[in-house]
């Protein structure tokens, strides 16, 4: 893969995201930054980025349609699709005895569509660019809730379970087309997103889950996305990478 490759990341304007795209662009590569809704911060990440020939692209991952012009954008826009790095994600924290059977439907449906169908989609439609171009990488960001549960969100362990899996029947499926699907699988992560939980009684326990006594900068998030989709030698194709201070450990 030559250094200067077309990658377009999801959720772009904060936190992981923004931190693969600094990364990334560091390393030598046309970034595609993708919000949905904060442009400001979306721009905020743009002029963060070394080198030129980056791009701003809004969309609602959630509607098919935009997927697909999204993924038609980004290669007309950046000259190519080699990496898709599937960041963008939400959560919704509730106890299960706190909520009614609408809200219940509701959040499912919400954070399902976005942290997994909408990856699969764009897992799908750059895929097929991919193929027709040669190959290239996927890289989707999971979490270690996909292993540990999540009482407070089952919708979100669940929808990262469901990326996991994806990742690696994608791997098994996409290998032969030259496109290697490898998954990332942080614990709590210092940024936006975590922030109000972090900052709650809660913090100094989540914190202490780790053997390191602290959770994950998004810097050490953005190099392990930047090494799958720069040097990740082919045959990791479907391994799922904990990053989270061994704060849980598979066996």
């Amino acid at each position: 893969m030559t250094s200067r490759i077309s990658i377009l990341i999801t959720g772009a304007s904060g936190g992981i995201g923004r931190a693969a795209a600094i990364e990334c662009a560091q390393r030598g590569a046309r970034i595609g930054v993708h919000y949905n809704g904060n442009r400001e911060r979306a721009e905020s990440t743009l002029a963060a980025l070394s080198g030129d020939g980056h791009q701003l692209f809004q969309c609602d991952i959630t509607d098919p349609a935009a997927a697909q012009q999204l993924i038609e954008d980004t290669n007309q826009a950046l000259g190519g699709l080699d990496v898709l790095v599937n960041n963008a994600g939400i959560s919704q924290r509730y106890q299960f005895d706190e909520i009614d059977y609408a809200t219940w439907q509701k959040t499912w449906q919400r954070i399902v569509d976005t942290n997994l169908t909408a990856a699969s989609n764009l897992c799908f439609l750059a895929g097929k660019k991919m193929i027709a171009a040669g190959g290239g990488r996927i890289v989707n960001v999971s979490s270690r809730g996909a292993f540990r549960g999540e009482p407070l969100m089952p919708w979100y362990g669940a929808s990262k379970a469901g990326m996991n899996a994806m990742g690696q029947s994608l791997a098994q499926a996409l290998g032969p087309k030259g496109v290697f699907v490898y998954t990332v699988a942080p614990g709590f992560v210092e940024t936006e997103m975590a922030a109000a939980v972090l900052a709650s009684p809660e913090g100094d326990n989540i914190r202490n889950q780790s053997s390191i006594g602290r959770v994950a900068q998004p810097g050490e998030l953005g190099k392990t996305i930047g090494f799958l989709a720069f040097e990740a030698p082919e045959f990791m194709t479907g391994c799922i990478v904990d990053v989270n201070g061994a704060s849980y450990l598979r066996s």
